[in-house]
């Protein structure tokens, strides 16, 4: 089982046709996106009406899909930004729960070597 926490977490930003299965989403995740489907990554798909994911994974022994439909609401999909984003667990978190990432941003992590 993957843990999503630890791994890069890929959103293809345009929609895609949900028609599409396994197979047609590798396509996507080779061609569109130019990464290895066989990672230890989270691809994740949306359709045009934004009701709809789906997230692609490679476990080491086959591919996984997981599907995600929202019966009276939408997935808050970015707008505009780069054709692939590179979600933190964070923000994936958010995705699945109706959030919308593009507005929701942690508090920036400073790193520090001396108090004073």
């Amino acid at each position: 089982m993957i843990q999503w926490a630890e791994v890069p977490i890929y959103m293809h930003r345009t929609p895609v046709d949900f028609r599409k299965s396994i197979n047609g989403l590798l396509m996507i995740v080779e061609g569109d996106m130019a990464l290895s489907p066989f990672s230890e990554s989270l691809f994740v798909f949306g359709n045009a009406s934004r009701d709809k994911i789906k997230i692609l994974y490679w476990d080491k022994t086959g591919f996984c899909l997981w599907y995600k439909r929202l019966e009276k609401d939408k997935f808050k999909w970015p707008r505009t930004g780069d054709a692939i984003l590179n979600l933190s667990a964070e923000q994936f978190s958010w995705l699945l729960r109706g959030l919308d990432i593009a507005k929701l941003k942690p508090h920036q992590e400073k790193y520090f070597s001396v108090v004073g």
